[in-house]
């Protein structure tokens, strides 16, 4: 390991050497000249590569949407949530994209996905803060089809609160159709009178929820040919009044 000294330091691959970065400074390794790969280290890799290219498909997925900033280990925390994880994304469910603050700063109950698309937020009182006069509330959620790496919709809801007074209870219909899993991302900025806080404390975007892909509603109904239903014959004779006989 040599220390970089240079006027302009840099990191990745150049020739046989690779520059790094750690703890703000920058040095420098050699590549090594062979490496051995057992079968253990091969599906690690294979798995790493699996879970980087799918969290840089979520991340992207919601770029878009986010109004704050994320913090900036986000990426490494996602991609070991997923290599965790596997093809269980439900896993997901309470990552930060913003690691210093999350939304039980500021809801005490949290949102909750019920199985009809509705995202409930509970009544409660909402933590206030010294000079904050309001909190933006923006809900996101994306449908992803995780097996095409497709985003198959998304939608947005945005509510203003005022912390001063008891939030109601409150419904909000996530209408997103088609096929893929459901991921609802819950955003809060703390608002002053001149605009929305660049505090990393008082702002959070977390993944509350992911909902399995969805299912019709109603399965078709099977149809089967009508059977023709035998009726027992009546034979009269003097002996027995009655004797019934099947044909």
């Amino acid at each position: 390991m040599a220390k970089q000294m240079s006027i302009l330091p840099f990191t990745g691959k150049l020739g046989p050497l690779i520059g790094y970065r750690r703890n703000g400074e920058y040095f420098l390794r050699s590549m090594p000249e062979s490496v051995q790969q057992t079968a253990a280290t091969r599906r690690a890799s294979r798995r790493f590569g699996i879970a980087s290219r799918k969290g840089a498909f979520i991340r992207h997925a919601f770029y878009p949407h986010l109004d704050i900033h994320c913090d900036g280990g986000h990426i490494n925390r996602l991609n070991r949530l997923l290599i965790a994880a596997g093809d269980h994304h439900e896993a997901i469910t309470g990552f930060r994209f913003n690691q210093h603050t999350g939304v039980d700063r500021f809801f005490t109950v949290a949102p909750r996905l019920c199985r009809n698309g509705i995202l409930n937020i509970p009544a409660q009182t909402i933590a206030g803060y010294k000079g904050i006069t309001a909190l933006e509330v923006k809900v996101i959620a994306t449908r992803i089809d995780f097996t095409s790496r497709q985003v198959v919709g998304s939608e947005t809801v945005t509510l203003m609160i005022d912390p001063d007074t008891t939030f109601q209870e409150t419904n909000i219909s996530l209408e997103v159709p088609g096929q893929g899993s459901l991921v609802v991302v819950f955003q809060v900025r703390a608002m002053y009178k001149d605009g929305p806080s660049g505090n990393r404390q008082y702002m959070a975007a977390d993944i509350i929820a992911v909902a399995a892909s969805q299912v019709p509603k109603y399965a078709p109904k099977r149809t089967y040919p009508k059977r023709t239903k035998l009726l027992p014959k009546l034979i009269f004779t003097h002996a027995y009044p009655a004797i019934i006989q099947l044909e």
